[in-house]
């Protein structure tokens, strides 16, 4: 049986984030053989967020494993220390930005469903976006003024 270590584990940074957003992440789930359940550890430095405000339509919850965050929610910032836990309901009621507030490093364990696709909306900037998996050549964003036809397109 496979098994992960939240205190012993590689971070995986995408060089392309732009400073502001500039945390790791490890696939804890994924390298414990999980399928079901979506559990991602990240690594935030001083002063980083996680991603934009944003909110999606799977419950997640989050575990502050070390360090102090600041949660901006739809009422207001709710500031976070080790072993504190919540919940992002799915849906508007439940957007965040998970950020550093700390003098020290991080880490938070989020979990969520492991459904594909996951839908994110961004209500900052009006965006909404489809990430099917692990096929980083299809993920959609878009501006949600950008509206289709059903039928456009079709034959």
């Amino acid at each position: 049986m496979a098994r992960e270590n939240i205190f012993d584990t590689a971070f995986q940074y995408d060089l392309a984030d732009p400073a502001g957003y500039r945390s790791g992440m490890a696939h804890m789930s994924r390298a414990a053989g999980g399928e079901a359940l979506a559990v991602k550890l990240f690594e935030l430095p001083v002063g980083q967020a996680l991603c934009p405000y944003h909110y999606e339509y799977e419950e997640e919850w989050l575990v502050v494993v070390e360090g102090s965050i600041g949660v901006r929610r739809p009422g207001g910032v709710q500031e976070l220390d080790r072993g504190d836990v919540i919940c992002f309901p799915p849906g508007p009621e439940g957007a965040h930005k998970v950020y550093n507030r700390g003098e020290d490093g991080a880490r938070v364990l989020m979990f969520s469903s492991a459904r594909e696709p996951s839908v994110a909306v961004y209500p900052d900037s009006d965006k909404i976006g489809v990430w099917p998996g692990n096929d980083a050549d299809h993920v959609i964003l878009r501006r949600v003024d950008g509206d289709v036809d059903y039928w456009d397109g079709e034959r």
